[in-house]
């Protein structure tokens, strides 16, 4: 086996770890989800499409990105940027709100949508995405997340994914921009009269490959989610001809929402609310918002606050040669549990401390990265290991 195959797996099984530990239903989550309301989808699919036809260069799409942009304002996000990018001599722009996470603030879970619309306001391709991204944000805006979120909503998409092609090249790339997931949703308002109960879980499938095997499990994640927290269906398929395109070529994990029955209506006058199924786009909100609390590990407010829990932890040295320190503050040392997991999510010590500070024998595990939970019964945190 060759290092960078070697590197990959201890990638993969560290990747599988944190998909699959929390596969069953939150009630935290459950109450959140329960929280979506259908008026407010209605009412922002109303507004969104009144603002008619949304093409780059168009006044319409200013009006719009207006709209969103004072939207994220009152529900209290102030981390907005709108970031330009040029099509043809006509400025467009990127929308990027920044919720900021409590354990990984640096590492970030991206939730998409694109708001340009072509030949047609759009209200399916792709309002259904857009507001369904200002409900989740809604609905998140005050819930504590361990990892950070971005909501981006792209324009220049039904042009040929520019904006977040830009996006990748002028702020991933130059900034390394660390992605536990992109999770891409387009078009999944549904048909009116029709039997909407199907969305597709969308996967990678395409070079380069080495990230499909961790998308797939994303996938799976957000199948399970939409399974817990909607009566939609859910089918596997894979990946093409939307935003996450361009991270999906950087390397980065992604995922998507699809519908099942694809509208007749896209890019044309007639991708109208009247066309589609709102109870349908309903459903899909409920179990994507589901998976977002999921991929960004939210945590209850009537527990342990995770900041406080995670800044009364230390872990030294780290990377670690023959032990490790496991310092924990005084007030959260009362039953608190330490498992230390391998790659594989097998647990190879555990532990409940006596005093503040716990020193681990590690010199007879093998080299490489483990995770480390410590857990008080309210809140679990767990953190990263290296031995060298």
């Amino acid at each position: 086996m060759t290092q960078v195959t070697k590197l990959f797996t201890v990638f993969f099984f560290l990747v599988a770890f944190t998909f699959t530990s929390a596969q069953t239903y939150n009630t935290f989550y459950g109450n959140t989800v329960n929280q979506v309301s259908a008026s407010n989808i209605l009412n922002d699919l109303t507004t969104f499409e009144n603002f008619g036809t949304k093409q780059i260069g168009q006044n319409a799409l200013t009006a719009t990105k207006d709209w969103l942009v004072s939207r994220y304002q009152s529900l209290g996000y102030t981390a907005i940027e709108e970031q330009p990018f040029s099509v043809s001599g006509t400025t467009a722009h990127n929308i990027i709100i920044t919720k900021t996470g409590s354990l990984y603030p640096d590492t970030y879970v991206i939730i998409d949508a694109h708001y340009d619309t072509i030949n047609g306001p759009g209200t399916n391709d792709n309002g259904s995405g857009t507001v369904l991204l200002l409900e989740m944000a809604r609905l998140l805006a005050n819930i504590n997340t361990e990892y950070s979120i971005k909501f981006i909503h792209f324009s220049g998409e039904e042009l040929g994914l520019i904006g977040s092609e830009y996006f990748v090249n002028n702020t991933v790339i130059p900034e390394d921009l660390d992605i536990k997931v992109v999770f891409n949703i387009d078009q999944v308002g549904g048909v009116n009269g029709t039997t909407n109960n199907r969305i597709y879980c969308e996967e990678d499938r395409s070079a380069p490959w080495n990230n499909n095997a961790a998308s797939a499990l994303a996938t799976q994640t957000l199948a399970t989610c939409m399974a817990l927290y909607s009566t939609l269906n859910t089918e596997i398929s894979y990946a093409y001809g939307s935003d996450y395109v361009p991270f999906q070529n950087n390397g980065n994990i992604i995922t998507g929402l699809y519908e099942k029955n694809e509208s007749p209506y896209s890019h044309s006058p007639q991708d109208l609310l009247e066309n589609m199924d709102p109870n349908y786009l309903y459903q899909v909100t409920r179990g994507a918002l589901g998976a977002a609390l999921e991929f960004a590990v939210a945590t209850n407010p009537l527990g342990v606050k995770s900041t406080l829990f995670t800044n009364g932890i230390t872990i030294t040295p780290n990377p670690a040669t023959n032990y490790v320190n496991i310092t924990i503050a005084n007030e959260l040392q009362k039953n608190a549990l330490i498992t230390i997991y391998n790659v594989a999510g097998n647990a190879v010590y555990n532990s409940t401390p006596t005093s503040a500070k716990q020193t681990v024998d590690v010199s007879r595990l093998q080299r490489g990265f483990y995770l480390i939970t410590v857990q008080n019964g309210l809140q679990k945190t767990t953190k990263k290991l290296v031995l060298k």
